[in-house]
């Protein structure tokens, strides 16, 4: 009976059921694949003495109040439960509803564009970039570009002093170093680095991270500090 277990509706619930007699009748019982199902019970029980054995109106019904008919709507545009599973589960992540519209919304035709800019210069005007950042929490409230580089350079300043505080006030012997190398792109770098016990603790902190400017052919980096 498994084996015509194809409808999409069948991917909302794990894919074998328990096989049980309640009160002397034979059914299927079927176990919701939500983490928290919302339901008073997360089974579905489906008799074998009926002339609708294979029905699924009752699973349709608990996996609407459960994911919600966007997510039904959206499984019911893949060809089969298969497909769901291996598009939407191949990785082994949970069921959602946002993931399910995600993949399948798509079949329902339409022009998509994508929007290639850094999101460091997205406006926060930007339908699709609300969309993207809003999907599955319609409440977030996004920060301004403003904002948000703001508050990254008052933690920096703050961090900054909470640094050299630290090391002003340190009562043992701070050991500095430096690191540096050459990426792919043929940039050379160099890294200042302070390390020390605290508590008990090896503690290294990044002081700096600078490009090394670019010379003529023989330039020793060893010799540039």
């Amino acid at each position: 009976l498994q084996a015509n277990w194809t409808v999409p509706v069948y991917v909302f619930f794990k894919p074998t059921p328990l096989i049980e007699h309640i009160d002397g009748r034979h059914c299927h019982t079927f176990i919701c694949a939500a983490a928290h199902c919302k339901m008073a019970s997360n089974k579905v029980h489906r008799y074998l003495d009926t002339k609708d054995a294979k029905s699924t109106s009752n699973l349709r019904k608990h996996a609407r109040r459960c994911f919600g008919e966007d997510a039904v709507a959206a499984a019911d545009n893949a060809a089969n439960a298969d497909e769901v599973r291996r598009t939407t589960l191949a990785s082994g992540g949970t069921l959602r509803s946002d993931a399910l519209t995600a993949t399948f919304g798509r079949r329902e035709g339409g022009t998509f564009t994508f929007s290639h800019r850094p999101h460091t210069t997205t406006k926060t005007s930007d339908r699709g970039f609300n969309s993207l950042m809003k999907t599955g929490r319609p409440g977030y409230h996004i920060p301004s570009p403003t904002t948000v580089a703001r508050d990254i350079k008052l933690v920096f300043a703050r961090t900054r002093n909470r640094v050299a505080k630290l090391l002003k006030e340190y009562p043992g012997k701070l050991n500095f170093a430096t690191d540096a190398w050459t990426s792919p792109n043929h940039h050379s770098y160099v890294a200042f680095t302070v390390h020390l016990e605290k508590d008990g603790v090896p503690l290294s902190l990044l002081l700096d991270f600078v490009e090394v400017p670019h010379s003529h052919s023989g330039f020793n980096l060893a010799t540039a500090f």
